[in-house]
């Protein structure tokens, strides 16, 4: 060590002094020139500047070392690299080996470690302050090695630097970097591969690493000057580059540190967004080292591929990497990493499997590779890009991770959209069987086309059935439970009707209309994308444009109103600015010519969304989007072949325009009406128009057109849709703002429409000549001006006619003061019949005193009728009534939900329709057997029925009304089963035929019960759940112990399916439940052990819900099942096997502690261990998995007969006889051969 005053008068001037003496060598360095001999003149010795250096290299490389020391000892390690680097330094015994691999090492020393972390709220004090005084340090140590060890910890003061002592360090680091490249460039480390191996280290330190956070931007470019190189990355990529030199030793002896480099810098470089600028040292690095960088790249991307974490941005960059770095190796040793990534894809680690796909999508956009080229034949099959797609990329569309799936699913689509003709081809092998052709080159099929008995068409069998599998399993995705899964799954649906890999047929196409209306908002907006893209792809396809209508126009209404907004952006792209000026002699480009199109099918074939499209123009008129010129130019179109769309969008938007030009609307009206060719929707449109004008028209006009509807109304051939119009068309016309003058026009129009149905009416109804003879045609065109609104006498003539309408087989039930005598019931044709309904329908909407006349007849219709369209339309009149008039129809409720059993399954379907529609809007309430009529809706023998039931209650009703299924649920027990004993339960009125009909009593409905019951605990919440158990116990089975109700043929059943229902898995709480859903072989980036914060606190919850449920279980139920079992027996009821079934069931959870639980009754506690042991076995042998099925029961025998190894004493067994089938044995011969083969 030096003296003190030496020591002081050295650090007394800083840095300042090695940065002079740094500059001063450094010119020494570049010049070549002979420093030895000018420090020698000056009277310098070598081995004393060396010593000094030395010095302070030890002392910045204590843990305990200040900031200034630290920083010294970088700048001193710097000077004694220059020296070093200059020739003659061997000669002059400058060269020390373990120095030099000190100062190589002495960045990892000098930087501090904890930098990063966060630092504590007292100790912002910089540590700048204690470079002013140095620790003095021991002079009794004899000698001095240069390896000396570090200071104990428990002398060592906690420093904290702040940011610009961190910076002064990097500074002192980017010194020492740049020297130690100087000495690269000249120094040969051939003969010390030691030393060699250590500088090798420098580029792969943490120091480094974490160095590269505070480095500048930078640009690397290889053999860069050293002056200019700005960044740590690229001085580490220098320095290996002239480690690489062959005057630093052979490269197979230090290929492991170059490789261990790679790997680190690669890591390094991911982390901060360099991969692009590194990538060109590797590649450069590989084309310097040729064949010997080859073992190190393999392991290089192995590397990457297994270490790449789940985040997209680096799994994108890293995918990059391994494309650039595999297009530079032979086509064999490509082969041989396809293979290896075909086992990286398979491996139970998510992120590797998750990377293996955005590998091959990468590999994807290479050149194919020829099989001729790799020398070795077994790895041929490697190469092809079919390979990629059909046995990594697809293969991971049935992984076990949804994250995976959906991956898969979006990247096959991806892949349509590369210019590779072999990709594409490879994928329509996979779903079309239009390519069989190419089949025969797969390797494993080609040695059974080489044998003569193998038939061809074998071979196309297969891929059609497997074409067909793929799609089936594409289309079952497209319904997955995870959003994900469906929106990847669209998309690789959409891509395949794009490139006309699967036919564009309308059972593809539903899928995507159908999943604009997913409960799932962004598969909502997905889905809009997608019918979107193809409708771009296919403008000319009618069957796309009507799935396009489809998805879009509902979605209006949706109830998220972002996807409303995102419908009416794609509407108004699509339909309204395409609306130019159009002339004869003008071109409609495809745009237009799609609008168009688009609008002819609203008016046709997809009438059915009209009210969504009315919907999109009110919100459209607030927003001011018909301007004068949209006005105009679609005007200009009304004289076109697409006149019916025109006319379509006219009548939506001339309601909202105050200024339109009536001339051309008028000449329309009259061209209209002197023609026979315009379509009934052309018409409508028309009339619509006219209607909405028909307040800015002055007198002359107005009558007119009134002459013309009247001339036209009286023909009485116009169709049902023109006569409704019309009507309408003819009201506005003589709507006035004295309502005297309405009304004197109304009843001069009307009695004069009316006058004549009612002599065409009376002719029938007073001879029965005339009622065999009926132009049925002409009788349904009269309905609609029968029902003409505001005109008084309409329903006098009504009365009779309408009532002849609903007259069934009970004539004589008729009032005496309706003199009907004459006319035949059931004369009339169904149709006739089914209008004449609607027509009285809207009547008694218009006058309640009808109302209260017609319902009886009504309900009496539906018990006794028999044409389901008659009944159909009576169910829709009546929900109509319930609406206007809610308090009188509410007695008919019942009349109406007994049509939910109906023989007819429309008649159920518009039921359920028509009464949800009501219980949303609360104009009927859940009383009476309503609720229970809905909950036998869901075991409607058509899927489609229950199917939609199940929608209204989860989706519509229950969101409502939350603890509606709750509520009802013991009273389904009681109602299914016919049961009315119960002094609470099941005690409404009802007759015997609604009895009947909506009964699930016995054994052949016991399916159907287990079902609702099942459905309505699994939307139970743990708090329903909880409450349910313990009112089951109180109200039903306190009700067997106190003998409320008795243990008979019909109690016993009762009793039984209620032990059932509480034995179900629904019944358990799901908080005790959750974590056994979470499958232990899961990989922590699954999506599922993403919520581990969440596991820990489902973790707690368990145990307290589970003490809770233990004490309401000890206090409330047990007391009731030792009551039970005594009772049931003495009177030797097969019950009692229920009871322990369930007892076997809840114990489960609690098995060590079933003494505790039943220390009133040691018999019963005896019996239930013994019953879980035998469960136990049962399950190994068995394999059962633990659920007891609500169907299996106990062998029982009571305690006369008992044998001492059971506590309940049961007959002995036979050996072969099971209460279940069990598994076939097997054959121990062809399983001892099947073991020993392996």
């Amino acid at each position: 060590p030096l003296d003190n005053t030496l020591e002081e008068e050295l650090t007394g001037s800083g840095d300042k002094a090695f940065r002079n003496l740094h500059q001063s060598l450094s010119v020494f360095h570049v010049a070549l020139q002979s420093i030895w001999a000018i420090l020698g003149e000056n009277g310098v010795s070598v081995k004393s500047l060396v010593a000094v250096l030395s010095f302070f290299v030890l002392a910045g490389k204590a843990k305990a070392a200040n900031v200034q020391q630290r920083v010294n000892s970088l700048h001193a390690a710097s000077l004694y690299m220059l020296l070093l680097g200059i020739p003659g330094s061997i000669a002059n015994k400058v060269f020390h080996e373990v120095l030099l691999d000190t100062c190589s090492d002495l960045t990892s020393h000098c930087w501090p470690h904890d930098s990063g972390k966060k630092r504590k709220k007292d100790s912002l004090k910089s540590s700048q302050a204690e470079g002013k005084r140095s620790k003095p340090h021991r002079k009794d140590t004899p000698e001095m090695e240069v390896d000396e060890a570090d200071e104990e910890e428990d002398e060592e003061e906690e420093l904290h630097f702040s940011g610009q002592d961190l910076m002064k360090i990097r500074d002192a680091v980017v010194l020492l970097v740049k020297s130690l490249l100087r000495f690269l460039q000249t120094f040969a480390l051939k003969d010390r591969p030691q030393s060699a191996s250590n500088c090798t280290q420098v580029t792969t330190d943490s120091t480094i690493t974490f160095l590269v956070l505070l480095s500048y931007n930078c640009v690397i470019s290889v053999f860069r000057d050293i002056d200019k190189l700005r960044s740590v990355p690229e001085m580490a990529f220098c320095g290996l580059q002239l480690l690489c030199l062959p005057k630093h030793g052979d490269q197979r002896e230090v290929r492991s540190d170059k490789h261990e480099c790679l790997s680190c810098l690669f890591g390094v470089c991911v982390t901060i967004y360099y991969l692009a600028h590194n990538l060109c040292v590797y590649s450069h690095l590989v084309n310097e080292l040729k064949e010997l960088a080859l073992p190190f790249l393999h392991i290089l991307l192995q590397h990457i591929c297994f270490q790449m974490v789940e985040k997209s941005e680096f799994r994108s960059h890293g995918a990059q990497a391994v494309g650039m770095l595999i297009s530079q190796i032979t086509s064999t040793d490509y082969a041989c990493f396809v293979k290896w990534l075909f086992k990286l894809s398979r491996h139970s680690k998510m992120v590797c499997r998750l990377f293996s796909v955005d590998v091959v999508m990468i590999l994807l956009e290479q050149p194919e590779r020829r099989p001729e080229d790799c020398q070795d034949p077994e790895l041929a099959c490697f190469l092809p890009h079919k390979f990629l797609i059909q046995n990594l990329l697809f293969a991971r569309r049935m992984d076990e991770s949804p994250t995976v799936q959906g991956h898969a699913l979006a990247c096959l689509a991806h892949c349509l959209e590369l210019p590779s003709f072999n990709v594409t081809r490879a994928i329509h092998t996979l779903f079309s069987a239009s390519e069989i052709r190419h089949t025969h080159t797969r390797p494993d099929w080609q040695k059974y086309l080489s044998l003569a008995f193998f038939p061809k068409f074998f071979l196309i069998l297969y891929v059609k059935e497997t074409s067909k599998d793929n799609m089936a399993f594409l289309l079952r995705r497209v319904k997955d439970s995870k959003p994900n899964v469906r929106k990847s799954a669209l998309q690789a649906l959409v891509g395949l009707l794009k490139h006309d890999v699967i036919p564009v047929c309308w059972e593809n196409l539903a899928m995507l209309s159908e999943r604009c209306r997913d409960p799932a908002v962004s598969v909502k907006k997905k889905a809009l994308q997608c019918v979107g893209e193809l409708l771009v792809a296919k403008p000319e396809c009618t069957v796309v444009q009507k799935a396009w209508l489809q998805g879009v126009v509902p979605a209006v209404v949706d109830s998220e109103s972002s996807v409303q907004d995102k419908a009416l952006e794609i509407l108004d792209q699509v339909l309204l600015s395409q609306v130019k000026l159009y002339s004869v002699n003008c071109y409609l480009d495809a745009s237009q010519k799609l609008t168009w199109d688009l609008l002819g099918l609203l008016c046709h074939e997809s009438q059915n969304l009209s009210r969504y499209f009315s919907r999109a123009f009110t919100i459209w008129s607030k927003q001011n989007k018909f301007t004068p010129t949209f006005i105009t130019n679609l005007i200009s179109h009304t004289e076109a072949d697409h006149a019916a769309g025109a006319w379509l969008l006219l009548s939506k938007v001339v309601a909202s325009s105050p200024r339109l030009p009536y001339g051309k609307i008028l000449d329309a009206w009259d061209s209209m009406i002197s023609s026979k060719d315009i379509s009934v929707t052309t018409c409508c449109h028309i009339l619509c128009v006219i209607g909405d004008i028909a307040a800015h028209l002055n007198k002359d006009t107005k009558d007119r057109i009134v002459n013309d509807l009247m001339s036209w109304l009286k023909t009485f051939t116009l169709s049902l849709e023109v006569i409704s119009a019309a009507v309408e068309t003819l009201y506005q016309l003589g709507c006035s703002d004295d309502i005297k003058q309405t009304q004197a026009f109304l009843n001069q129009h009307c009695g004069e429409l009316v006058s004549v149905c009612e002599s065409y009416l009376a002719a029938i109804i007073l001879s029965e000549e005339e009622a065999q003879n009926i132009n049925e045609e002409l009788m349904v065109n009269i309905n609609p001006l029968l029902a003409f609104p505001s005109y008084p006498n309409t329903f006098f003539i009504m009365q009779p006619w309408t009532l002849c309408c609903l007259l069934t087989e009970c004539q004589e039930e008729l009032p005496a003061s309706l003199p009907l005598s004459q006319f035949k019931a059931n004369s009339l044709p169904t149709r006739v019949r089914a209008h004449g309904v609607i027509t009285l329908g809207k009547l008694c909407l218009q006058h309640e005193e009808l109302v209260q006349k017609y319902l009886p007849v009504f309900a009496r219709e539906l018990e006794i009728g028999t044409d389901v369209a008659v009944r159909n339309n009576v169910v829709v009149i009546m929900c109509d009534l319930c609406v206007r008039y809610t308090n009188i129809v509410d007695h008919y409720i019942p009349n109406i939900s007994a049509c939910l059993r109906d023989n007819e399954a429309v008649i159920r379907e518009q039921t359920l329709i028509m009464l949800t529609n009501l219980l949303q809007e609360e104009f009927v309430k859940w009383k009476g057997s309503l609720f229970f009529r809905f909950m036998v809706t869901l075991v409607d023998p058509v899927p489609a029925i229950a199917s939609l039931c199940e929608y209204c209650l989860l989706h519509l009703l229950l969101k409502k009304n939350p603890e509606m299924f709750s509520q009802h649920f013991i009273e389904c027990i009681f109602y299914f089963n016919s049961y009315s004993k119960h002094k609470s339960y099941n005690r409404f009125p009802q007759s015997e035929s609604e009895k009947v009909r909506f009964s699930l009593k016995g054994a052949q409905h016991r399916e159907k019960r287990f079902r609702i019951y099942r459905f309505l605990l699994e939307h139970f919440t743990d708090a329903q759940r909880f409450n349910i158990s313990n009112k089951i116990s109180q109200t039903v089975l306190a009700c067997f112990v106190d003998e409320e109700l008795s243990l008979d043929a019909e109690g016993a059943e009762i009793l039984s399916e209620t032990f059932n229902i509480l034995s179900l898995k629904e019944m358990k709480l799901q908080a005790i439940s959750a974590l056994a859903g979470v499958t232990s072989g899961e990989e922590p980036e699954e999506e599922n052990m993403a919520t581990m914060a969440k596991a820990v606190l489902q973790a707690a919850q368990k145990k307290v819900v589970t003490q809770v449920q233990k004490k309401a279980f000890i206090e409330n139920t047990v007391p009731l099942i030792i009551s039970l079992k005594s009772l049931l027996e003495q009177k030797r009821s097969p019950v009692l096997g229920d009871l322990m079934a369930y007892l076997q069931v809840t114990m489960q959870d609690y098995r060590n502690e079933v003494k505790e639980f039943f220390s009133g009754d040691e018999q019963l506690a005896s019996e239930v261990e013994f019953a879980l042991k035998k469960a136990d076995k049962e399950r190994e042998i068995g394999g059962t998995d633990g659920q007891l099925h609500p169907d299996r029961r106990l062998v029982l025998v009571f305690p006369q007969d008992s044998v001492q190894d059971s506590p309940l004493r049961s007959r002995p067994l036979l050996p072969s006889s099971f209460a279940t089938p069990q598994p076939p044995c097997p054959n121990r011969l062809y399983v001892r051969q099947s073991h020993t083969d392996r």
